[in-house]
């Protein structure tokens, strides 16, 4: 009984700084382009800003939703809070997490578990860190030739570099649901090329196309 209290107890501390540490995280996040706009006098349109937002809010809102149904009873309270504030939970925290857990014999949900995952978030939270500052430095020693004109064409494609591994991994998830929005938008973008501008504008689009064609193929049960 009395070793449920404490647990109980930690977890309202846990819950205590979690929430501060996520309002922190949080503002410290907007700081710096805001910091960016005062110094040099330079904000963003209205317009464009919410043009922006149209076209990514939706993704993020929804998918952060789900991803708080989902992760949060697999990795804890402290792990939660970590993991999100530090973000890349899909790649790697959560794979980190469950990982360690089965290396250790514990199962998610109890408070061996939650011990785990939380110290496995964190160690892997510290290494991505490591490993960035020392990518930074290693590439500021060769920044002239990374900014070469021979380069540049390299440089110019890298979201499509970005974002075409990306997609294989999430078509390659569920593919027969991925087909429908993927048609539409391709034979929508080679009619229409003039529409390449307004893509972000269409993504709202293709996610009611794939949540339309989930549940057809679900009701089939062909998913």
């Amino acid at each position: 009984m009395r070793r449920a209290q404490k647990y109980a107890d930690f977890r309202d501390y846990e819950h205590y700084v979690g929430r501060w540490w996520m309002l922190t995280g949080s503002l410290l996040l907007l700081a710096v382009p805001t910091t960016i706009c005062v110094v040099y006098d330079a904000w963003p349109p209205i317009t464009d800003l919410l043009r922006g937002l149209l076209g990514v809010a939706p993704i993020y809102w929804t998918v952060g939703t789900i991803e708080v149904l989902t992760y949060v009873p697999m990795l804890g309270t402290g792990g939660s809070y970590l993991g999100f504030l530090t973000g890349n939970l899909t790649s790697l925290k959560v794979p980190c997490a469950l990982n360690a857990m089965q290396a250790c014999g514990v199962e998610a949900g109890t408070e061996e578990g939650e011990l785990i995952s939380t110290i496995a978030i964190g160690v892997s939270s510290l290494v991505t860190t490591a490993i960035i500052a020392i990518g930074v430095l290693a590439l500021s020693s060769i920044r002239g030739f990374i900014e070469s004109p021979t380069l540049q064409p390299a440089f110019d494609n890298i979201l499509p570099a970005l974002f075409g591994p990306l997609a294989v991994v999430y078509v390659s998830k569920n593919w027969k649901v991925a087909m429908a929005p993927l048609i539409f938008m391709v034979l929508l973008f080679v009619c229409v090329p003039a529409l390449a501008d307004s893509v972000g504008v269409l993504v709202p689009v293709g996610a009611v196309i794939a949540i339309v064609a989930a549940r057809i193929l679900y009701k089939k049960g062909l998913v």
